[in-house]
This record gives C-alpha cells, sequence and structure tokens, in this order.
C-alpha cells in the first residue's frame, strides 16, 4: 500500500558521516520500492501489513547489521527507474570500499509510526533518529535495506544542491540524497513494515482530526474531483489581449538586460519564467515597459516555455552583444490567487508546505486545480497574512480550512527578494 511521503529532510541527530555523492549509473538494477502514493490513501480501519498496527505505534525492533551510508546526486522529482538505480548504487558504493573503509556495526532498528531509529546493539547509543515523514523511499535488495532521505537545503548555500547550467545535460538541479544500508535477514520484512507504519501514521492523524478512515474512500475523492472545474487566475489574464505584449528593449553593447527570472512553478497554466526583479539603471527598467510579474513568453522569436530555468538565464545571458532585444510577455501581478474547494475536512487539500512554501503537490488533487503552485510562499489565507506566521500556525490553518479556500501566493525567490533576505544577480 502506498502514499505520497512528504519531501521534509531528515534529522541529523549524531547521524555518521558520509562521503561526497556519486553520480547515478543508468543501469537498471532488480531492485524492490516501497514508497507511499497519493492516491492511495483512502486508509481501512485494518492496515495491511506485516505488523499489527497497535505494534507499530508502541514502536517494533529489527536486528541488522549497518554497513554504513553514501550520497547521490539526484533531481528533485526522480522517476521510479532513477530511484531503483540510486538504491543499487548505493549498495555497490559502499561494497565495493576497501576494507579498511568498511564498517559494519550490529544494530537494532526501531520502526514506529513517528520516527524511525537506528541503536547501537551493544550500547543502546541512538546512531540515528529520523522523523518517520522524512523517510524519502525504502528498497530492499536480497538481505540488504536501503533507507533515502534528502538531505537539509539552506536557502542561502549551495552545499546541498547544485544549479547551474552544468548541473545536468537539461540544466535541472540536482539533489544529495542520503542512503543508508543495512543487512539483514528480515530485509523485505523491515521494508514492509516501514512503508506500513506510514499508512498506519496516516489513519492515526485522520482518527486525532476527527475523521473516521473508513469515511474516507477514493470514490469520494474522485468524485469531488470531477465535479470541480479548473481555477487559474492567470486564465484571466492570458485570454485577455490587452495583457499579451510583444516590446523591444534598447540596450547598449555588451550591457545585460538587468533582470532575475525565476520558475513560475509546477501547476502553473504554462510553464515558463516570471521576472522577479530588475536592476534600477539596467536597460529593462529604463524601457519603462516591463513590470516585476510579467511572464516571459519568448525571447526574440525563442519561447521560453517548458525550458529549465538555467537554459532561460543562458538565454537571456546571450543577449549580451545585442542592442535591441524583442520580448513577448504576458502582464501578471507579482502574486497569484489561489482558490481552492473543500467540501469537508476529510478530503485531502493535497499538498504540502514547509516554513510556508508550498514544497509538494497531488496531481489532480482540488489544490491543483485550485491553481496551487510548488515553490510559491503563501502570503496569504482568507484574508488573513501568514507572512510572520509560524510554521505549525499555518499549517493548523490550512488544516482545519474547509468550503472555499482563497490564498495568495508568489514564487519564494521573488518574496526573498521583494524583502531583502536575498542579493538579486541580474543578468
Amino acid at each position: 500500500s502506498t502514499a505520497v511521503i512528504p519531501e521534509d529532510v531528515p534529522e541529523e541527530l549524531r547521524r555518521p558521516q558520509c562521503p561526497e555523492p556519486i553520480p547515478v549509473e543508468t543501469d537498471t538494477p532488480k531492485v524492490k520500492i516501497y514508497y507511499i502514493s497519493a492516491l492511495q490513501q483512502e486508509i481501512l480501519c485494518i492496515v495491511p501489513g506485516p505488523c499489527e498496527p497497535e505494534d507499530l505505534i508502541d514502536g517494533i525492533i529489527f536486528a541488522a547489521n549497518y554497513l554504513g551510508c553514501t550520497q547521490v546526486l539526484s533531481d528533485k522529482n526522480p522517476s521510479k527507474i532513477v530511484r531503483m538505480s540510486q538504491a543499487h548504487e548505493a549498495v555497490s558504493h559502499i561494497k565495493s570500499q576497501d576494507e579498511d573503509s568498511q564498517m559494519m556495526t550490529e544494530v537494532d532498528l526501531f520502526i514506529s509510526t513517528k520516527a524511525v531509529k537506528v541503536l547501537n546493539a551493544d550500547t543502546q547509543e541512538t546512531m540515528m533518529d529520523s522523523a518517520l515523514r522524512t523517510i524519502s523511499y525504502i528498497a530492499d535488495i536480497g538481505s540488504i535495506v536501503v533507507l533515502m532521505a534528502r538531505r537539509r537545503m539552506s536557502q542561502t548555500s549551495s552545499e546541498d544542491f547544485t544549479e547551474s547550467p552544468d548541473s545536468t545535460s537539461d540544466g535541472k538541479s540536482q539533489y544529495r540524497m542520503i542512503c543508508y544500508v543495512f543487512e539483514s535477514e528480515d530485509a523485505q520484512l523491515i521494508a514492509q513494515s516501514i512503508g506500513q507504519a506510514f499508512s498506519v501514521a496516516y489513519r492515526e492523524f485522520l482518527r486525532a482530526n476527527g475523521i473516521n478512515p473508513t469515511d474516507l474512500s477514493q470514490k469520494q475523492y474522485s468524485d469531488i474531483i470531477n465535479s470541480q472545474e479548473m481555477y487559474h487566475d492567470d486564465l484571466v489574464h492570458f485570454s485577455n489581449s490587452d495583457n499579451c505584449k510583444e516590446l523591444y528593449v534598447e540596450k547598449q553593447k555588451g550591457e545585460s538586460l538587468g533582470v532575475v527570472i525565476v520558475e513560475s512553478g509546477w501547476g502553473s497554466i504554462l510553464p515558463t519564467v516570471i521576472l522577479a526583479s530588475m536592476l534600477n539603471s539596467g536597460p529593462a527598467a529604463r524601457s519603462g515597459k516591463l513590470s516585476v510579474g510579467d511572464q516571459i513568453m519568448s525571447i526574440n522569436d525563442t519561447s521560453l516555455v517548458g525550458l529549465p530555468l538555467a537554459t532561460c538565464q543562458g538565454i537571456i545571458k546571450g543577449l549580451k552583444n545585442q542592442v535591441k532585444v524583442k520580448l513577448s510577455i504576458v502582464s501578471c501581478p507579482p502574486v497569484t490567487t489561489v482558490l481552492i474547494k473543500r467540501p469537508d475536512l476529510k478530503f485531502q487539500l493535497g499538498f504540502s508546505v514547509q516554513n510556508g512554501i508550498i514544497c509538494s503537490l497531488m496531481r489532480g488533487g482540488i489544490a491543483e486545480r485550485g491553481g496551487v503552485r510548488v515553490g510559491h510562499r503563501i502570503i496569504e489565507i482568507n484574508g488573513q497574512s501568514v507572512v510572520a506566521m509560524a510554521h505549525e500556525k499555518i499549517v493548523q490553518t490550512l488544516s482545519v480550512s474547509v468550503g472555499e479556500i482563497n490564498m495568495k501566493t508568489m514564487p519564494a525567490v521573488m518574496f526573498r527578494l521583494l524583502t531583502g533576505q536575498e542579493t538579486p544577480i541580474y543578468i
């Protein structure tokens, strides 16, 4: 049974040191992957799996040998084939180390609906303690178990990810995935138990919020989805010809355009780039024809729709020796309007939030239909500003909201630029 795991970061309490990341091989090994998928969250009172649900609430222990951990570079949302390859590559890397570098420690692997802990079997010293939600993927390969978790990302540091034209062949950002490798005769049971723990945890979450798990069926959710129309504030702007413009920006030869661009965000009606900031003395600002929030459709008749951010940045950087640039834009406000229709608390909103930023979105859910975009910072919920609101309060506000939920959002990078939290790098 599977469901979408929030892409949270793993806690790092006394975690063993990991070596530098290694590239992912392209060969596809035969690996079993246990992961959680959103549309299968029609949780029954009896959650299938190898363990009694009550035991997982209290916690169960498996004996295992801890072989070590390593890192791999990964796209933000890797395919199942890539996940398989990452698990296999991690095992190969650990096993290929020389005898002096290899470490094998007998451990007790503690699994509950709250956390996954690794304790030294002899001393009971905690070697790893991670909240259950931080585990991204679980794989068993014969007698080997691989736990995968994404590293904590810093807003101001590039240590945990790279975002440059050289990151990958198509310019996508690369993230560091930590892979913990264990050996146990109960490898398959361990993987299945962790998967079951997610289901039990979700069932308990529903109950804690006054929702009977048996009341929530996939058919009910599908019926709600099918009855709702797509809502995008962008539709108003895209359908109005007055907002679609072709313009020319004049500049000096060798002069940069003087702009900062960001992704429109997964979930937007057209995946392109947004003008996030302009250098006051730069050509874009001097022209008086552009505004923060404008979506750039094409430059010199080259479409930017669907292109990676790094590729779009490269196109703009390539304009340096030109004296006149043609832009096709759609004028849009910097703030995006979202309207989510949630008829009952028992229906998931279908997105997750971390520190006010939308970090994952369930495809086809009520949030996507309402215009929610990944990578956007929530500015307002039902007329109330949440800019200075604590993360827990934002989550609580969303979890109890029902009916029509109105939100204002903007790209997180744009928000940080406008509030002075980030220094713009103009191109």
